[in-house]
This record gives C-alpha cells, sequence and structure tokens, in this order.
C-alpha cells in the first residue's frame, strides 16, 4: 500500500513584493495529507502568487515552500512529486487532448498507459482526439486536472478547478477531491464557489491582503467568524420580542411571525416562552453558512470592491490577479 503520510506544502514566512507593493506577506502554514485543505480570500489576496511560488514560478522575496520536504526545483520528477492546475488553458492548442498529456508524459518517463488512465478518469474519452483549442472551459479544466494527476502525484494543488464546469462536473471533482485525500495524499485548492468548498474541504487557509487570517478546520472557521442565532416562530411573535430583549441580547425580523435571536440559547428563550404562556411554532438554531462566515471575516481585507458590494458575495468583487492587485 503506498502511503504518503510524510508529504506536505510548508510555506514559512513567505513573502513576494511587487515594487512598493507587498502580495504575499510572511505567510506561514501548512498543507498536510489526508484531507482537503482549502485556500480562499478576496481576489487580490495573494493566493495565486502564493501557489506560483510553491512550484517555483515566482521567486520569493523572502521566506522557503516546500512540497514534500524539498523545493519544487529540486525534485527529480516533479510530475510524480506534486500536480498542479494553475491555468488550464495552458496548453498547445494545435494539439489533441491525448497528445498533450503524451508530451507532458514523456518529460518524465510516464507510459502511454498512465496517459488513457487520466483521460478515463477525468471524462474525455470521446475527445481526446480533438484539438485542445476547440475545448470548452469545462474540457478544458478536465485536461488541466488530467495534466495534474499525470505522474499520480502525493500532493495535488488546484487553483479554481471547478471553473467552467456543469453541475455534474463539480460534483465529479468533488468527488475527486475527497477521493484523493482520503488515499492519504495532501489535497490544497483554490476555489470562489464558497459553498462548494463548504461540502469539499476539511481544513481552510484564509488569507487577506497577503496575510493569513485564519487556519482552521471548516466548522472551527464558522463557528468562531459568526455569531449564532435562534430561528423563532410563534403567532406571539411581538409578545416574546418583549422577553427577549435584553443586554447582549438582539431580535430582528423577516416576516411577522418569526423572530431571529442573538445572544440567548434555545434552552432560555424556550423556557422564557413557556413561564409567560407563549405557544412556539419553532425554536431552531441556525449557524452561519461558510460564505456568511468568509464575508465576515474577510470584510476589512477587500481591496478590491465593487460599488454597493458591501455585505454580499465576492462574485460582486472585480476579477484581478495579485499582481493586478499590487500594481
Amino acid at each position: 500500500m503506498v502511503t504518503w503520510s510524510g508529504h506536505m506544502i510548508e510555506a514559512r514566512g513567505l513573502t513576494k513584493r511587487y515594487g512598493p507593493k507587498t502580495a504575499v506577506d510572511d505567510l506561514t502554514f501548512t498543507v498536510r495529507p489526508g484531507m482537503v485543505t482549502g485556500f480562499l480570500g478576496p481576489n487580490g489576496a495573494g493566493k495565486s502568487t502564493t501557489m506560483r511560488m510553491v512550484v517555483g514560478l515566482d521567486a520569493p522575496s523572502s521566506g522557503t515552500v516546500t512540497v514534500n520536504g524539498k523545493a519544487y526545483a529540486e525534485h527529480a520528477a516533479p510530475l510524480r512529486e506534486v500536480g498542479v492546475l494553475l491555468e488550464a488553458r495552458a496548453v498547445h492548442t494545435s494539439r489533441t487532448a491525448e497528445n498533450h498529456l503524451l508530451a507532458l508524459a514523456a518529460t518524465t518517463g510516464i507510459g502511454r498507459k498512465r496517459v488513457k488512465e487520466v483521460i478515463d478518469l477525468v471524462g474525455l474519452q470521446d475527445v481526446a482526439s480533438k484539438r485542445a483549442g476547440a475545448f470548452s472551459l469545462g474540457m478544458g479544466q478536465r485536461l488541466g486536472i488530467a495534466s495534474a494527476l499525470l505522474g499520480d502525484p502525493a500532493t495535488v494543488m488546484l487553483d479554481e478547478p471547478v471553473n467552467g464546469l456543469d453541475p455534474e462536473g463539480i460534483l465529479w471533482i468533488r468527488t475527486l477531491l475527497k477521493d484523493l485525500a482520503a488515499e492519504g495524499r495532501t489535497v490544497f485548492v483554490s476555489s470562489h464557489l464558497m459553498s462548494e468548498m463548504a461540502l469539499t474541504a476539511d481544513h481552510l487557509i484564509v488569507v487577506g491582503r497577503g496575510r493569513l487570517i485564519r487556519d482552521v478546520s471548516v466548522q472551527d472557521f464558522i463557528q468562531s467568524a459568526s455569531a449564532k442565532s435562534v430561528l423563532v416562530r410563534s403567532p406571539q411573535a411581538s409578545e416574546l420580542r418583549g422577553l427577549l430583549l435584553g443586554e447582549g441580547v438582539s431580535v430582528s425580523s423577516s416576516s411577522p411571525g418569526d423572530l431571529h435571536v442573538t445572544g440567548l440559547e434555545s434552552e432560555e428563550i424556550g423556557t422564557r416562552a413557556a413561564a409567560a404562556g407563549i405557544t412556539l411554532y419553532e425554536l431552531t438554531p441556525v449557524q452561519a453558512s461558510l460564505e456568511q462566515a468568509f464575508m465576515e471575516l474577510t470584510r476589512d481585507a477587500v481591496e478590491y470592491r465593487a460599488p454597493g458590494a458591501r455585505g454580499q458575495s465576492d462574485r460582486a468583487y472585480p476579477v484581478e490577479s495579485d499582481q493586478e492587485a499590487a500594481a
């Protein structure tokens, strides 16, 4: 049985400057095997630059980053150590999908059998002989993922892998990432789809303005970033509201008969209602979503925000690379 227990990505004091601007600022983190680690942050937060430094495409201004114990360039066969998807369109457009993968395989002595395996794995069997330049965005993503998995690597690092995929494709990549982690591999993935990260990731590394904000499990991130509330439904909502209000307690309403209570546990609300003879139709603790927690934690770290976007999801922010943000 193959074991990847010693394989991980380790960044120590990682910093990248573009002129007077700092895109990545003293980042220290470890991406461990056996789990899917999500890499989150607003546009321009330094995610892409960090991933580029992991594989030596950008040189750090200071600090270090290693993959499986070595700098990426020190590995004799990098494709077998870390599979990377940074830009799915980085292919020779005149080559077929199969020939693109065969060319990559030849650089590391990978056989044709493995090329066929990854083509089947990503679902490109029917278009393997077509030119990559004619591929849709989703097909291009699948080819990029096939390239990343070609060397059967211990570590997989994917930047926005669900970009352009249809619902079936998103479900497929979610299952694939979980399966890779279950095999004990190190899986590091960035995404702007918070709902998808909530379903896929076990652990989160969150950055803003190039700095580390959180390095924590998904559940702990949500719990620490947002206050719990309780949804209460009652035909006597107005009367109950007066009983609940007090120091440290806030009560809001989205519709008649509904109360959203923050600062009191369900048990206390139920006890006060019972003592006053108030009927309750519903008493449900509500936990914020990952997207809500992300927006709350990164609110002050968003450097490029569309007009009127405060409080909206990060889909409202203009897409900018870290280099553009630092310019």
